[in-house]
């Protein structure tokens, strides 16, 4: 008896976690759509999106491996429609995963708010930092097949002329950016999440 009891828990956990995977998923999809850019602050080519916030919340929710992934999911979703033969989408996973794996690693130790503004800190800093690696060694590279490597200069530099090369433009704008990007992230986590937290785990209260 209390091995089927068990085993019908444990199906129910595993589709719970399925369940919530994918409408998070899904919410990360969509969000990719509503991205934006930044006049006088990011070149326009640069856009704003706050599609990491479904996977920090499942990395909270269910683990850091349920906030992977999502990230993972909607970016092969993203595939069908891509339009930078997947390397911006291999990027963005990239970026997701170094946000959300701290994050949830270090809440899943701990189950604090305390530690859930840590983990989230401490994520954002890796995707920043990353942001650097990823958009000099993989994304740029292959926009120069399209757009020359002086072009995406010059539009760095109508912001802020004083910019000499690629790599001082991914350090001086990039870096900010995706911090702030991945701080919007938390701030709207840490509004939401008690509220939606019940609804996820499939708690009354």
């Amino acid at each position: 008896m209390q091995t089927t009891t068990n085993t019908n828990t444990h199906k129910r956990v595993n589709v719970r976690y399925l369940t919530v995977t994918a409408m998070l998923t899904a919410i990360a999809y969509i969000l990719m759509f509503f991205d934006f850019s930044v006049p006088f602050i990011m070149p326009e080519f640069i856009k704003m999106d706050l599609s990491e916030l479904p996977a920090l919340i499942g990395s909270f929710a269910m683990g850091p491996l349920c906030g992977v992934l999502i990230c993972l999911l909607k970016n092969v979703l993203h595939l069908a429609i891509t339009t930078t033969g997947g390397v911006g989408e291999l990027s963005n996973f990239l970026l997701g995963a170094a946000f959300v794996v701290p994050a949830g690693l270090i809440y899943k130790h701990k189950k604090s708010r305390k530690s859930a503004l840590i983990g989230s800190l401490l994520g954002d800093l890796f995707m920043g930092v990353f942001s650097i690696v990823s958009n000099y060694l993989l994304v740029y590279p292959f926009y120069y097949n399209f757009m020359p490597k002086e072009t995406i200069l010059n539009a760095y530099q109508a912001i802020l002329p004083q910019m000499k090369s690629i790599l001082q433009c991914l350090i001086c704008f990039n870096l900010p950016f995706t911090m702030v990007k991945g701080l919007l992230s938390v701030v709207i986590t840490f509004l939401i999440y008690k509220h939606i937290s019940p609804i996820l785990k499939g708690r009354n209260a």
